[in-house]
């Protein structure tokens, strides 16, 4: 079990309607973790730069945005790749859930392009990866499925998850190790 789990969906709903952001929990995940996995860091300002607007305020402590900042930083640097993606709950229709995995990879890449800048240090797995999101960002949620459809969204979730882990090693763990060569 992680030490630091990912704040539910609606505290984090709660806290972006609190703060009037348009922003879903699911597309703001997936820009913090873009973010992140394009080398930018988790501070009190994540929220801002993430949001490319330096008008809002920094993450307060304790909030349920701080510490969507802390888990998704500690998970990206789990070594036994215990990340995981904030998505509704699977009780939610079909639709919500795919919707969500959409935005989440919408989000990611606003995200990683705002860190990476236009040049990544990405393998050739990675940008593969990476177009394989740009494709999943536009796609459209299909509001009714069967079993088979259920199955193809715990396929997508996890490919997601291992695609945001591997563009982080390349960008963040590479380059870091890199250095030390150096």
């Amino acid at each position: 079990m992680l030490e630091t789990p990912v704040p539910s969906w609606s505290a984090v709903a709660a806290e972006l309607a609190a703060l009037r952001l348009a922003s879903t929990p699911a597309e703001l995940h997936g820009a913090l973790c873009g973010w992140l996995a394009g080398g930018g860091e988790a501070g009190a300002d994540w929220l801002g730069r993430v949001l490319a607007d330096p008008g809002l305020a920094p993450v307060a402590a304790g909030s349920a945005l701080a510490a969507l900042g802390e888990a998704s930083r500690a998970q990206f640097e789990d070594r036994g790749f215990g990340f995981e993606l904030l998505l509704p709950a699977a009780e939610a229709t079909l639709g919500e859930r795919s919707g969500a995995l959409f935005e989440w990879c919408r989000g990611f890449l606003g995200g990683f392009g705002l860190a990476a800048g236009a040049s990544p240090p990405l393998s050739e797995e990675s940008r593969e990866a990476l177009e394989d999101l740009a494709r999943l960002a536009r796609a459209v949620p299909q509001d009714e499925g069967d079993e088979e459809d259920e199955d193809a969204l715990a396929e997508l979730e996890e490919f997601v998850r291992v695609a945001a882990l591997l563009i982080h090693g390349d960008c963040v763990l590479g380059a870091r190790h890199r250095g030390r060569l150096n």
